[in-house]
């Protein structure tokens, strides 16, 4: 594996694993960063919740990723499919329902920067065989 594929792994890894802990732990005050206003109501907190688990684990393969041979490809896939597919759906909200707000399209922005840089060190040709193997 590569330094700049390390770093990659790292970004995102650190990324994913801190955004889904802050959901996970606060989703009212996560939200309210991009000021959205969260009610009491439990089946919404968990709804939200979940999903942050979901972002943090996979935060965690991609970070365990680089120190464990087994796990690289699996933090490899895990860090393309984060990072491809929050703006892919970010891409559709825009398209169904409208512009949202700066710190929405702030979000969008860094996951773009986080795809591309993914891409570009998981590219065919660079690192080892199982790297080759992701980027088909």
């Amino acid at each position: 594996m590569t330094t700049i594929q390390k770093l990659a792994l790292g970004v995102a890894g650190i990324t994913a694993l801190g955004i889904g802990g802050f959901i996970l732990a606060a989703p009212r005050a996560f939200y309210a960063s991009y000021g959205i206003a969260l009610g009491p109501d439990p089946s919404l907190l968990s709804e939200l919740r979940a999903p942050g688990a979901g972002l943090a684990a996979f935060g965690a393969v991609m970070l365990a990723g680089i120190v464990n041979t087994a796990l690289r490809q699996a933090a490899m896939m895990a860090a393309l499919t984060v990072f491809l597919a929050f703006p892919a759906g970010r891409a559709i909200g825009l398209a169904i329902d409208g512009m949202p707000s700066g710190g929405i399209l702030g979000a969008l922005a860094l996951e773009l920067a986080i795809a591309a840089f993914c891409l570009f060190a998981f590219r065919r040709g660079t690192g080892s065989a199982t790297t080759a193997r992701v980027a088909h």
